[in-house]
């Protein structure tokens, strides 16, 4: 019976039906066609698997991002990272990847963070120099911190899917593996620019300019500070530090920097209503199909099938990390994370791997899928911005696709750099 689940899902994915809908139809196959589980448990499920108080946390920072890209804050941080690195070789390339961390940690979205800094960087870069593959490709990437660095909407779905798990310490574990992606991204930048002449010549470094910039971009800059901060110190939970996170975006959108009119703001929660409408149907179809897996007995299968191979930590954990990275390349990261987080994790907890430690190897492993084609997100966001021919950025992606691949193997085999500060924290 699972067979003509997973068969009707696959058939639906390949015919372009929308994730979340393919699951769903599937569902209904598998309750007309006399399953385990019939109609009034797939709808109770469907149900229950919404009515989720940190999964409000996800339409939340979701609308935040786009409020405050709105609001100008992106604007200030591509300022700032410029004063900083700028005058550096491969000076706005690094620019780029930086301004994505910080701006990551406003909006928790990949997808948001290529939108947000990619119509400003990608034309700023071809303007000194760098082919359009190349800034494009860049770009693409460094979005890819977006869901790394906290906040990060992946990580809330993972704490959903797994509830043992706490969207706080999540967040404090994603900020090592974030910084080490970011800094595999700026090592591959920097000497990719030093070996083809990449540089600014115009730009020098002032310290002035630096201290202006950072009294420019101050607002932005408390963004992370007063959600990280706030959650550690326990005046709220992640999922109220998003709603603090849309009302700070807006106050000083509208009220400080003052470029939120009510248009921005409008536009900023209808294209929040659509996007969160997408991720909703899938975290409540892909919850449902995750709970009929698992009565179908299939986490019991693929365990016994991944301890056949080897019962050596490493091997595993090898073979865990090629699963989720071919998954990356055809499904989409919050689906693969509602569905496969129950299902990977307890074999990984056979081996005594935290579940902290596993969330994060996780999520940065399938938001490689934002740059691997054919699903590749970001890929089809850069594309958008810049008209380059799909194949182009394919070919320039490579060398990032590598870079990142090196980032996930440290933090797969070397759990501290996630458990650091968690631990530090006593989290």
């Amino acid at each position: 019976m699972i067979l003509l689940v997973l068969l009707a899902f696959f058939l639906l994915v390949f015919l372009t039906v929308p994730i979340g809908v393919a699951i769903g139809i599937s569902l209904l196959l598998y309750a007309f066609a006399g399953g385990t589980m019939g109609m009034d448990y797939v709808s109770q499920s469907v149900f229950s698997s919404m009515n989720s108080f940190p999964l409000i946390a996800i339409p939340f920072f979701i609308l935040a991002g786009s409020l405050m890209e709105g609001g100008g804050l992106s604007k200030r941080l591509i300022n700032l990272s410029n004063a900083m690195v700028g005058h550096v070789t491969g000076g706005l390339g690094i620019v780029t990847v930086l301004t994505c961390i910080f701006f990551g940690a406003i909006s928790g979205s990949a997808i948001a963070t290529v939108a947000a800094i990619g119509t400003i960087m990608i034309p700023a870069m071809e303007e000194q120099g760098y082919p359009k593959p190349f800034a494009t490709a860049l770009t693409a990437a460094a979005g890819v911190l977006g869901t790394i660095i906290p906040p990060s909407i992946p990580m809330v779905m993972y704490c959903v899917a797994l509830p043992t798990a706490s969207p706080g310490t999540m967040f404090m574990g994603g900020i090592g593996p974030g910084l080490l992606a970011g800094g595999a991204l700026i090592v591959l930048t920097y000497y990719v620019a030093r070996k083809e002449g990449y540089r600014d010549l115009s730009a020098k470094f002032e310290f002035r300019k630096v201290l202006t910039a950072f009294r420019d971009a101050i607002w932005a800059l408390f963004v992370p500070v007063i959600i990280i901060g706030g959650i550690y110190g326990g005046v709220f939970s992640a999922t109220e530090a998003a709603v603090v996170a849309c009302v700070y975006g807006f106050v000083v959108g509208q009220f400080i920097y003052r470029e939120l009119s009510l248009k921005r703001s409008s536009v900023a929660f209808v294209e929040s209503a659509i996007t969160v409408s997408s991720i909703m149907i899938v975290v409540a179809t892909g919850s449902v199909l995750g709970k009929i897996l698992t009565v179908e007995g299939v986490p019991r299968m693929v365990q016994e099938s991944l301890l056949a191979m080897s019962s050596n930590k490493f091997v595993l954990l090898i073979v865990i990390n090629v699963v989720l990275l071919i998954v990356g390349c055809v499904m989409e990261t919050f689906t693969a994370i509602i569905i496969l987080s129950p299902i990977l994790y307890p074999i990984a907890a056979s081996y005594g791997m935290d579940v902290y430690h596993f969330g994060v190897m996780m999520i940065l492993n399938l938001s490689i899928g934002f740059i691997t084609p054919p699903v590749g997100s970001n890929l089809f966001v850069a594309v958008g911005i810049t008209g380059i021919k799909f194949e182009k950025l394919v070919a320039a992606i490579w060398p990032f696709l590598m870079a990142l691949i090196v980032a996930l193997i440290m933090v797969t085999f070397i759990p501290s750099i996630t458990l650091f500060l968690p631990n530090l924290l006593g989290m």
